[in-house]
């Protein structure tokens, strides 16, 4: 079994960015992702537009164009694509980390679904959008359930639950009753939330004003039943036909990997895993973390835009500490 100098795992836009520091470094590595190439971004809805503009996506000196201000998702994966041919970056797709051990000389052995790595190094940058926050109701294993949206055509002439009020549940209930769903939206709050994007967020707002679209504020799905859902409001329990149910509650980091390898915790509600604000090295030593993983639960500290520079920082503090070793 060779021995390398960095796993990166996920090839995502951070782990994108990390090979191309490895590239730069002429270090020994290779990236492992369980999907296709940004599988996050692959899995977002169909006609998704991101929040950030173009130039604040790029990477590694490549420009990204795009025809409008805010890039598509089709545009993003292309965009990424090229990134990863221009550096011939060392990328095994649909090679699936299944566990990741220290060994006694410091070193990491990785096994996967198809092989075995000893690292030096490992980068964590998984993301968080593998993992839905479950509702832990009665009725979510049912096959009209979902927590991931591609495309509103399913839904047409479909009465639709939307759980949540984030930007995603409000695309998914604008979109889908533009193809024709009856939608309804519940909501735990007592506003649609106040980060939607500031473009849509009118839109969704006059649409609930006008009663096209169904709100139940204050209110939580209590259960989910074959034809029918049981919502928890202000006013007691209400009952809704129902033939789908959306349920856009957010996503969460992979914890059991980082409890497996010894990552901390922050004692909050967050759940960050703790790091090293300069080096992103974690507490255990050799081990480093990437991207929006940083956050934990909270999902809305750090984005692709905000975190690129976490590449530049773990190769710095990689290479610096080689170099004492070396001298």
């Amino acid at each position: 079994m060779k021995k390398i100098d960095v796993l990166i795992v996920g090839a995502g836009p951070i782990g994108l960015a990390c090979g191309i520091e490895a590239e730069k470094h002429q270090l020994d590595y290779v990236i492992l992702e369980k999907g296709t190439l940004v599988n996050s971004i692959y899995n977002y809805p169909v006609n998704m537009t991101f929040f950030s503009t173009s130039e604040k996506l790029e990477m590694g000196g490549i420009p990204f164009m795009s025809i409008n201000k805010q890039p598509t998702r089709p545009e993003a994966l292309e965009y990424y694509r090229r990134v990863c041919q221009h550096y011939d970056l060392k990328v095994n797709l649909y090679e699936e980390v299944k566990s990741i051990e220290k060994q006694a000389g410091g070193a990491f052995l990785v096994k996967s679904s198809k092989g075995d790595y000893l690292a030096e190094k490992i980068i964590l940058s998984t993301g968080f959008y593998d993992l839905p926050n479950k509702m832990n109701i009665p009725g979510e294993e049912l096959p009209k359930v979902t927590h991931y949206y591609k495309e509103p055509w399913p839904y047409i002439g479909q009465k639709v639950i939307v759980v949540g009020g984030g930007n995603s549940a409000v695309d998914v209930a604008l979109e889908t009753w533009r193809k024709g769903a009856e939608v309804s939206m519940v909501m735990i709050n007592p506003t649609v939330d106040p980060n939607v994007k500031y473009w849509v967020r009118p839109d969704i707002e006059n649409r609930i004003k006008e009663g096209s679209i169904k709100a139940y504020f204050d209110s939580t799905l209590q259960e989910i039943k074959e034809k029918e859902v049981i919502i928890n409001t202000p006013e007691g329990e209400v009952v809704v036909e129902n033939d789908f149910v959306l349920a856009m509650t957010g996503y969460q980091p992979n914890y059991k990997l980082l409890n497996q390898l010894g990552v901390e915790l922050t004692l909050d509600e967050k759940r960050r895993p703790c790091f090293d604000g300069k080096s992103q090295e974690s507490n255990v030593p050799g081990l480093y973390l990437a991207g929006v993983v940083c956050g934990g639960l909270n999902t809305r500290e750090y984005f692709i835009e905000n975190t690129i520079v976490h590449a530049h920082a773990i190769f710095e503090d990689i290479m610096s500490k080689r170099n004492l070793v070396i001298k």
